[in-house]
């Protein structure tokens, strides 16, 4: 099985190519970030429009990579949703007008459920059962996975999610779009202890999150203060240790209510180097094991969803010849 995956819920098109037996053989992703910068934000009409353009030279570029021909594919993925309802219906047309053309199947992937078997492209893959950490500018969610389609949401953010609430505090401290990744950055000069923030619905039981207060005490603690380096540098060392210590804290709840001994984390903030220190820590407390996809495959891309399309079309998928897109889907609906 040999499968094409594409990849367009938000700002990055991507093209990748898997094989069952060899694994992924070729992976292209063109990120919109430089367009979207000067908008602070990315614009969704902007973004469908970049997709169009993107999409057939990545895939040409994907199967040169991969030394495929199209008589060598015997799927097409693509990502069905959540995202960006536009982007997502210029991913879901081209998808099904390829199988059509070329007489392949098609299926319509879950986004969040790519992110959570990313770790599967790795040299050492967790097995099932485990539970997973999401944690990106959409979505924070515990989870825990069965198996391919079998998982259950343990907790969730009520508000915010943990990148959302990082390129917004990113912003308030006049970091560049987008600001999650420079407020890391910027956080390492920073003193800890100098600022020091609430630790989010740790004070109650239960595995659910919530952030947008956690940006309005950054919002607080800037207000009225001269804004200087090491002041911005102190006040984004507070605030991800926040967030850290309260991700971490939850994981190790889940852990114990659970009884996992595999802790997976995904998702764009799981590319955080203070995060990754810590969940291994947590995991080690509670003899588990974690593991981590590598960062460029934390973000959004291709090959997550050509697995994932592989494993589902081996299962034997094939939806109908319609493109599905949702701009919100429930994980396990």
């Amino acid at each position: 099985m040999r499968v094409i995956g594409i990849e367009t819920s938000c700002d990055e098109t991507a093209v990748a190519v898997y094989d069952a037996q060899a694994g992924l053989l070729s992976h292209r992703l063109y990120s919109q970030i430089a367009m979207h910068q000067a908008y602070g934000g990315v614009v969704p009409e902007l973004a469908s429009r970049d997709h169009v353009r993107r999409l057939l030279p990545l895939v040409r570029e994907a199967l040169a990579d991969a030394a495929s021909a199209r008589e060598s594919i015997d799927g097409i993925a693509y990502t069905a949703g959540p995202g960006l309802i536009g982007a997502l219906l210029v991913g879901a047309g081209f998808a099904r007008s390829l199988a059509y053309a070329w007489g392949k199947p098609a299926v319509g992937i879950h986004h969040l459920e790519g992110h959570l078997l990313a770790p599967l492209l790795e040299q050492n893959p967790p097995d099932y059962p485990f539970l997973a950490l999401l944690v990106s500018g959409g979505h924070t969610q515990l989870v825990d996975v069965a198996g391919l389609g079998r998982y259950t949401v343990l907790g969730e953010s009520l508000d915010d999610a943990a990148g959302e609430a990082f390129d917004k505090t990113a912003k308030l401290l006049g970091l560049p779009y987008p600001g999650g990744a420079a407020l890391a950055r910027l956080a390492e000069n920073g003193r800890s202890g100098q600022f020091v923030f609430p630790r989010p619905m740790l004070d109650r039981d239960g595995l659910e999150f919530s952030f947008s207060g956690l940006k309005t005490a950054a919002l607080v603690a800037l207000r009225g203060r001269v804004l200087d380096d090491q002041v911005r540098a102190d006040v984004a060392r507070g605030f991800q240790e926040a967030v850290i210590e309260t991700l971490a804290e939850k994981c190790r709840r889940a852990l114990k209510v659970t009884g996992r001994r595999r802790l997976v984390v995904a998702g764009g903030v799981g590319a955080n180097l203070r995060l990754r220190e810590r969940l291994e820590g947590v995991a080690r407390e509670g003899n588990a094991h974690v593991y981590f996809p590598r960062p460029e495959f934390c973000t959004d891309n291709g090959a997550m969803i050509a697995l994932v399309g592989c494993l589902r079309l081996q299962a034997g998928e094939n939806h109908p010849e319609t493109a599905t897109a949702r701009a919100t889907w429930d994980l396990g609906h």
